[in-house]
């Protein structure tokens, strides 16, 4: 590996805003303000990863008190949809009570505590409870009792269900169990600025939730970064600025930006190459720029090694030793071009311009443009190269990840139940739609589970998919690391894991405090 030592604050190679100033479609301005935190590095007690005690901290001072998504509106379209939310131990029933009017409740019958909805359900007239029969209207006032006689004190101002705050953004649901919280419009400050279409103007086109072997933070801090791209997707280093990319943060939310089109500092190159497809494929083979060790497909699961010298060896997607004179592997290029792929996209290309940065970004923008003329129009003119090319990436405290206008991701990551080492990873397609256009209805979502590989959501594509894959390789072991950590603690870069840096800031805030901060 390349070490990029500088003598100065930054990675070597062109900045983010040097390389915007070069595109012939400019940015939005709000993509050139810099806003970093203070220098210095952050250190985490590595128990905060896996201790019961930890998490259900997090529970009482950050789940019970936070403005957190819990839906899409497009979830609950018509009057007495629900959508039932789950937070950890926690779990709330969101449903919609008229056509302009959304309300939440926890989601517990206040006779004996049974969860009055399983599952999301349409078009309920009320909730009733399936142990006993109590039932509440929609808006949560207390309906009926079997036998009301024998509960003489139970009124329906006392036995009504209690009401979690509301709030809308971008056509999603948010609930805070706290009836003293600040409003969401307070938490969230003015984020609608970094975004040029608004996420109401967005329509879910593909969803999937796949469970994780880890901690919620491992999982969300591993999508927080660039950091960690020359070695978890070596891939991507010919053209792609993955430690000269920029980071701020304002507010309760951070931002990450990281061009498309110049290589990665690592390689001490100044223009793209695809060096790394030796075939132009982009799933067939793949030369390591750095060891320069090539990886071939000879099938699923099976992936032939060549070192420099002519050694050759075999191996599994794992990267575990089969034959040959190479006795190891890199276990991200194993999963890469060993890997599965999506039916059908076994021979996606892989071939752009390389005669300079500026080409590369001006071809591969001009081409999405076009593909987005037929919907958007003249409209797609003005589109920034910025926008159709690089990874822009949001984080909602504490843990929803926008991107930004053409860049379709959205992320959750939530605790799985009362188990701190495990999570859910929660992945969206939010699609632009132009302004006087229906909105298309949502996609159903495809549930994952910790086996499951990630290509089992093709609607998702297999480049996204194997990227998701390569993380997942981390996953695991990151979280049986934590336990044995030799200094007891995690340390995060002053710069580039800006992301990570605020967020436990902000966690910090919550968790120590035994009244709620305020944004405003």
């Amino acid at each position: 590996m390349v070490e990029t030592v500088t003598g100065h604050d930054r990675s070597n190679g062109i900045s983010y805003n040097d390389i915007l100033a070069t595109d012939k479609v400019p940015p939005p301005p709000v993509y050139l303000e810099d806003s970093p935190i203070p220098a210095g590095v952050t250190k985490v007690a590595a128990h905060r990863y896996f201790s019961k005690e930890e998490h259900d901290r997090e529970v009482e001072r950050l789940w019970k008190r936070v403005w957190q998504m819990a839906c899409h509106e497009s979830d609950i379209p018509n009057v007495g949809d629900t959508h039932v939310y789950d937070i950890a131990e926690l779990s709330y029933i969101v449903v919609r009570v008229s056509s302009n009017e959304v309300k939440a409740f926890p989601n517990a019958c206040l006779h004996r505590g049974r969860s009055l909805c399983d599952k999301a359900e349409k078009e309920l007239n009320v909730f009733r409870c399936p142990f006993h029969g109590w039932s509440w209207h929609l808006d949560g006032r207390l309906k009926e009792i079997p036998g009301h006689w024998d509960f003489p004190s139970v009124t329906v101002e006392e036995y009504s269900l209690p009401e979690v705050r509301v709030g809308h953004w971008g056509g999603f649901v948010f609930i805070n169990p706290d009836p003293n919280c600040e409003p969401l419009e307070a938490f969230l400050g003015d984020i609608d600025r970094h975004f040029g279409i608004p996420f109401e103007r967005r329509y879910k086109a593909a969803h999937l939730i796949k469970r994780l072997p880890c901690n919620w933070k491992v999982a969300q801090e591993a999508f927080m970064e660039s950091y960690h791209v020359v070695a978890t997707h070596p891939e991507l280093l010919g053209y792609f600025s993955d430690v000269n990319s920029k980071y701020d943060v304002f507010g309760n939310v951070s931002r990450a930006m990281s061009a498309s089109g110049w290589p990665s500092p690592h390689t001490g190159l100044e223009t793209p190459t695809m060096s790394a497809y030796p075939d132009g494929k982009a799933f067939q083979s793949m030369k390591h720029m750095l060891s320069g060790h090539t990886y071939n497909r000879i099938e699923e699961d099976r992936v032939e090694v060549l070192a420099p010298d002519g050694r050759r060896g075999m191996f599994n997607e794992k990267a575990e030793y089969i034959s040959g004179d190479v006795k190891s592997a890199d276990p991200q290029m194993c999963s890469w071009v060993g890997g599965k792929i999506i039916p059908g996209e076994e021979d996606t290309p892989m071939q752009y311009p390389t005669e300079s940065g500026q080409a590369y970004r001006q071809f591969t923008a001009s081409k999405r443009r076009e593909s987005l003329r037929a919907q958007f129009g003249d409209y797609a003119n003005q589109i920034s190269d910025a926008d159709l090319n690089d990874a822009i990436f949001y984080t909602v405290f504490p843990n929803v990840h926008p991107w930004a206008d053409f860049n379709p991701i959205f992320y959750r990551f939530r605790p799985d139940g009362g188990n701190p080492e495990r999570c859910l990873h929660e992945v969206m397609y939010m699609i632009p739609v132009p302004e006087g256009q229906a909105i298309p209805a949502p996609a159903q979502c495809t549930y994952l589970d910790i086996d499951d590989d990630y290509t089992l959501a093709p609607e998702f594509g297999s480049s996204l998919l194997k990227i998701f894959n390569q993380d997942g390789v981390n996953h695991a072991a990151v979280q049986k690391g934590l336990h044995s950590h030799p200094k007891g603690e995690t340390i995060y870069a002053s710069y580039q894991e800006t992301k990570i840096r605020h967020f436990h800031a902000k966690l910090n805030e919550w968790l120590d405090n035994e009244v709620p901060p305020r944004s405003t």
